[in-house]
């Protein structure tokens, strides 16, 4: 089982780092790890030098296809996570996918595990939101039969966007603003335990099924936030601020940032009062869940990955 040939596209993000890694740890060799993303391609070559990590835009035909060749196992990751272009969600979540499931029927790849999204069930109407559920019926209409995983968001080493880039911020100013009361109810998932859950699928060849991989711990927003300040040492002041200024600040970012970290989609998306669904994960693809302390100190206190970041 160790010497199957394990394709990765979008693999240079949060989950594929981490998944890379831990399927290095557990033997496997054959890992090749398609993305567009240059720079943290090159942040993977660094790591993880002995994998095949190559540039390739998986809305466009190319040469990258004859990866699959003889490939057993796809885990399909790539998204367009943020921004303010439509068309960017569009292209990278929408006719990268397309493309991706007509390379592997072209290919006969016996096993698929698609890594969609709990904002499928979400209430926002934001991009993301909309191009993943787009995204998740194209694959189940595919006729491939694979497992479907919905992560809730997601915080690990390599994590360039959310809690990583919260606790960025946090070191760089020293106030630290929170929108309104804060209580908002997050279901925070480590991304090391989701890489567990995606091992098991390819190891036990878990059947199709959509599967909603919820973080079991229900904490406030507020409390995430203080509780980066614990794991890092942060010395900023964790401050609210009326919810209409923070927009308003969010906004005028946007103004100056092509792809800024938080938008206002985003900001709507926290105070959505979404609750997800939360099975038996731990006993369905028998993976220990890490609780949330201790998850948060790994992610900000692994001597090795905790040092690498992502371009966002």
């Amino acid at each position: 089982m160790q010497n199957y040939k394990i394709i990765l596209p979008g693999g240079a993000g949060l989950v594929g780092q981490n998944l890379v890694a831990r399927l290095k740890t557990k033997g496997y060799k054959d890992i090749i790890v398609l993305d567009k993303h240059r720079a943290n391609l090159d942040v993977l070559k660094q790591v993880q030098p002995d994998i095949t990590a190559e540039y390739a835009d998986l809305a466009k035909p190319g040469d990258w296809q004859r990866h699959f060749e003889k490939a057993e196992v796809v885990v399909m990751l790539q998204a367009q996570i943020g921004g303010n272009d439509y068309q960017d969600f569009v292209r990278n979540n929408i006719e990268s996918t397309r493309l991706v499931l007509d390379t592997i029927k072209a290919n006969k790849v016996p096993y698929l595990i698609h890594i969609s999204s709990s904002v499928v069930e979400s209430r926002a109407d934001d991009f993301y939101t909309i191009t993943k559920k787009d995204q998740e019926r194209m694959v189940l209409q595919s006729g491939i039969p694979c497992p479907i995983l919905r992560p809730t968001l997601m915080f690990g080493w390599f994590d360039r966007k959310h809690l990583g880039w919260l606790s960025r911020f946090m070191k760089r100013v020293p106030i630290f603003p929170i929108p309104g009361h804060g209580r908002y109810m997050r279901q925070p998932l480590y991304v090391g335990d989701f890489c567990n859950i995606i091992i098991s699928c390819i190891e036990n060849r878990t059947a199709g099924g959509v599967f909603n991989i919820s973080g079991h711990e229900k904490i406030d927003y507020i409390d995430i936030i203080r509780e980066i300040k614990r794991a890092t040492g942060s010395k900023a002041w964790v401050a609210k601020i009326p919810y209409g200024l923070f927009y308003a600040l969010l906004w005028v970012w946007g103004l100056f940032d092509k792809t800024p970290p938080f938008t206002t989609q985003q900001l709507a998306a926290l105070i959505a009062k979404d609750e997800f669904e939360v099975i038996d994960w731990p006993g369905i693809f028998d993976v220990p869940r890490t609780p949330f302390a201790k998850a948060v100190d790994e992610t900000f206190n692994d001597p090795i990955y905790s040092k690498v970041v992502l371009e966002f």
